[in-house]
């Protein structure tokens, strides 16, 4: 909890009695490597910051899933537009290693809204990171070289991705694992 609480200390100061009562309505949610954190057709009750571990987002599929997003540690995690709609997912959310999440719930988050100063802060930096990040996932897909998209995963959390099977990254970055292990032949 003291990581998420870092977090937004570097983007703006919360009071003791605001991170008391926005840090009690946290859920600690553990969950090992494989498991399934939001099934698709269920509602997404949770915003989550990572503590430990990775997640991917990806939509099943019968012979290979297409996976559009991974999670680290220190990041927030959620399928965010289901979150914001309360409708069902139409992705899954899934660990890739033993995962730690600290979780606020729907309901909650609504009333840390009312209840603190800080509480739309909270909220508005949370929902900037996640926005954030599909944004240079959109633009990396129109702009850059699927060479270009793998070296930048690499670079932004290369201790990481040695937990991430290849066919994943691959699927992330828009190839085939044929096409991926040229690309990783090439810059080696």
């Amino acid at each position: 909890m003291i990581e998420i609480k870092k977090y937004f200390q570097k983007m703006v100061p919360i009071s003791k009695k605001d991170w008391e009562f926005f840090s009690s309505k946290l859920i600690k949610r553990e969950f090992a490597k494989k498991s399934i954190i939001l099934k698709i057709g269920h509602k997404e009750n949770y915003l989550s910051f990572i503590e430990k571990g990775i997640v991917r987002k990806c939509i099943p599929q019968e012979f290979d899933d297409l996976t559009f997003e991974f999670a680290f540690v220190n990041n927030f995690v959620s399928a965010y537009d289901f979150f914001l709609t309360q409708e069902p997912s139409t992705y899954q959310l899934e660990t890739l290693t033993d995962t730690i999440l600290w979780s606020v719930s729907y309901n909650d988050l609504k009333i840390i809204y009312d209840k603190t100063e800080i509480g739309n802060t909270i909220g508005r930096l949370a929902s900037e990171d996640l926005f954030m990040k599909k944004s240079k996932r959109e633009l990396s897909l129109l702009n850059q070289s699927a060479q270009e998209r793998y070296l930048n995963l690499f670079t932004e959390q290369p201790e990481l991705l040695q937990f991430i099977p290849l066919k994943y990254i691959a699927s992330y970055i828009g190839v085939t694992p044929q096409a991926l292990s040229r690309i990783r032949k090439r810059i080696s």
